[in-house]
């Protein structure tokens, strides 16, 4: 089963095999790619609502490869969805890609080329140059905005 994301319905995806996605989905899209999704739900594309607590795992994975706060709500509960049908997940967003990446979710991309590495991120202060494994609104030592840095 493949899992589609909306670069799926803006990039006018196509597959014999059966396909899913969720409610949160159709919110993002407009004009023709709303009436793609529209269509294929009307033509039996499964409609999937993830369990909380597969939500909450994949948050937590999330978190661990530093990708959580680049990710939707929506973006979560599609790989939540992947993982949970086993599906293959059918995206171009990188942080998503990364994140089904650590689960051990096949993903399939669209438009673009697909990573090359699972990465875990690391975050740096812009004024004392320290990094931190976690996020954090502000620096705890300085107090200067942290940025998202690969540590390769």
């Amino acid at each position: 089963m493949y899992i589609l994301d909306s670069s799926a319905f803006i990039n006018e995806y196509h597959t014999d095999e059966q396909i899913a996605s969720i409610p949160l989905v159709r919110e993002e899209l407009e004009d023709e790619s709303a009436y793609r999704f529209d269509a294929l739900e009307g033509s039996g594309m499964h409609m999937h609502i993830p369990d909380a607590e597969t939500v909450e795992q994949i948050e937590r994975a999330a978190r661990e490869t530093g990708d959580f706060d680049e990710l939707s709500r929506t973006d979560i509960r599609l790989v939540a969805a992947s993982f949970e049908l086993d599906g293959t997940l059918v995206t171009d967003d990188y942080a998503m890609q990364n994140v089904a990446e650590k689960l051990n979710v096949t993903v399939e991309v669209i438009a673009r080329e697909g990573i090359d590495d699972q990465r875990s991120w690391i975050y740096q202060c812009q004024g004392c140059g320290r990094e931190f494994d976690d996020n954090h609104d502000r620096c705890p030592v300085c107090g200067s905005e942290l940025s998202r840095k690969n540590p390769a």
